[in-house]
């Protein structure tokens, strides 16, 4: 049984700006770029999952027609953390102070209010373990947070672990990338 992620194109926004559940389009160009490279190495037998935002489901709907797949299922709980009044904020405009409180508290913290990263790592936890009950493989566009969140939950760990495994290490999860985890 395999869970293969990819990580959504760039979206349409400017480098340096806070962007996690942001809408956020991409553009048409590189949407077909993204997809015709993936589309080539992706199987063609198995359902796809994505993210609810337009920056996954705009390619999974793409991977979807070139594969003849079934329409992509979307899921809630494969969305990018939600940063609350820091979304759409350049990193650099927020304060210094609100940055500092999250790093003293990666996993409980609420970063401008939103949601914490033991509360996305629940989710993504409940998505998982749904997942893997069905004994089914699968395909699943999401975001960089997300990709790290099922890593570790594929280790074994429960979601406050898991949430603490995903915040401490930056990651080097490029845009249209895979990862395969295998059950």
């Amino acid at each position: 049984m395999r869970l293969l992620l990819v990580r959504h194109p760039q979206p349409l926004i400017e480098p340096g700006i806070c962007y996690g559940s942001s809408d956020l389009p991409v553009s048409a160009e590189q949407l077909a770029q993204t997809a015709t490279a993936l589309a080539a190495t992706l199987p063609t037998s198995t359902i796809l999952y994505t993210s609810p935002l337009q920056r996954c489901a705009q390619l999974a709907q793409e991977l979807a027609e070139r594969l003849a797949l079934a329409q992509p299922v979307a899921d809630a709980r494969l969305a990018e953390i939600h940063f609350g009044l820091w979304e759409l904020q350049r990193w650099d405009d927020i304060s210094r102070a609100e940055i500092d409180a999250w790093a003293a508290d990666l996993v409980h913290y609420r970063p401008g209010g939103g949601e914490s990263v033991l509360h996305m790592a629940q989710r993504v936890h409940s998505f998982y373990h749904e997942w893997y009950a069905r004994k089914q493989e699968a395909i699943v566009i999401c975001h960089a947070g997300t990709i790290r969140l099922l890593q570790a939950c594929h280790s074994g760990l429960a979601p406050a672990a898991m949430a603490q495994e995903a915040a401490q290490r930056p990651h080097n999860i490029d845009h249209g990338s895979t990862l395969l985890l295998k059950a």
